[in-house]
């Protein structure tokens, strides 16, 4: 089967409207989803930035807010801007790490997105996160404790890695097991089809 690997970040913008749609894009071109959370903090540092490049330069950022709206409304997604922006997204990337290993994992990953952009909660309470889990996991808790637990946290760090690695500079992106990457909400549709593409080809 096809594959293609997205690579996001709860508190990347542009991720949101992305997470949702990637898994109907996928399908219907035959092509397995790898949901692969990271952090975009460490890549943003080692380019000499201490916030987000939407912080950074307003009129940037201005723009993507009302890009966003409109992307939202095409798409049909609730869409209420966070604040504060960029929310802290370490223990809801853990906690997906724990959940990506569950059937599970991805309806987590769209509820937190939806929590976020789409009711404007906070992502980094432990309270918003158990609530999540309440539909999935038995033990909240628990869940939350083993994402904060050292072996954990060093998963996320090997991810973050893997991702600078690989080139990644921002979120989404979606890289194809041939190693092609593409950045951004609307390189969706060209990177599925890339990947479908190139797995009919060798097959």
């Amino acid at each position: 089967m096809a594959r293609l690997d997205f690579w996001f970040d709860f508190a990347s913008t542009y991720s949101y409207p992305a997470a949702m749609r990637v898994a109907g894009v996928a399908a219907a071109r035959g092509v397995g989803v790898g949901w692969r959370p990271f952090l975009l903090g460490p890549l943003f540092k080692a380019f000499g930035w201490d916030d987000s490049p939407f912080n950074l330069h307003p009129l940037k950022g201005r723009y993507m807010w009302r890009d966003l709206e409109r992307l939202c409304a095409r798409a049909g997604l609730p869409f209420v801007r966070p604040a504060p922006f960029p929310q802290h997204s370490v223990l809801a990337a853990r906690v997906a790490l724990i959940a990506l290993d569950q059937p599970w994992g991805a309806d987590f990953c769209r509820a937190v997105f939806h929590a976020e952009f789409g009711e404007g909660r906070q992502i980094a309470d432990r309270a918003v996160l158990a609530a999540l889990l309440h539909d999935h996991a038995t033990d909240p808790q628990e869940v939350l404790a083993q994402a904060e637990a050292p072996g954990h946290k060093e998963r996320l760090r090997a991810e973050t890695a893997e991702a600078q690695r690989l080139g990644l500079f921002g979120a989404p992106s979606f890289v194809t097991p041939d190693g092609e990457l593409f950045w951004g909400h609307d390189r969706l549709e060209q990177a599925v089809d890339w990947a479908a593409d190139r797995a009919s080809a060798s097959g």
